[in-house]
């Protein structure tokens, strides 16, 4: 299959389900968290996928620049990691749902790495 646009790649589209899953997670929050770790999860989240879109789009001027933003996704994927961990240790999460998180972001995580491997 061949990738036209960032919405064709598997990651991407693994990144963009998770990000909605946290997303309505999130808004359970209690009111107290809607505008500090409700707002950071879902901030994070949407970060890994806006930055592999972004990056996507300026790979025609360089590769290099796709590998930096892909390098950023990696970094948010990691965030939300950590962010799930304070969730779930907050009572916010149950288990199954952090360990969902927890092990799909560590996916994307390496799926990420794995494309900026056949960029370099």
């Amino acid at each position: 299959m061949s990738v036209r646009t960032f919405e064709d790649l598997d990651v991407f589209q693994k990144a963009y389900r998770l990000s909605l899953a946290v997303h309505r997670e999130s808004l359970g929050f209690p009111q107290v968290e809607q505008y500090a770790l409700g707002d950071q999860v879902r901030r994070a989240s949407k970060s890994v996928c806006a930055n592999i879109a972004e990056g996507f789009g300026k790979q025609r001027q360089s590769k290099q620049e796709f590998r930096r933003y892909l390098l950023m996704s990696v970094g948010s994927a990691d965030e939300m990691r950590m962010w799930s961990r304070y969730c779930l240790d907050l009572g916010y999460i149950d288990d199954r749902t952090w360990q969902c998180w927890r092990d799909g972001y560590q996916d994307v995580a390496r799926m990420l790495n794995g494309l900026i491997g056949r960029l370099e």
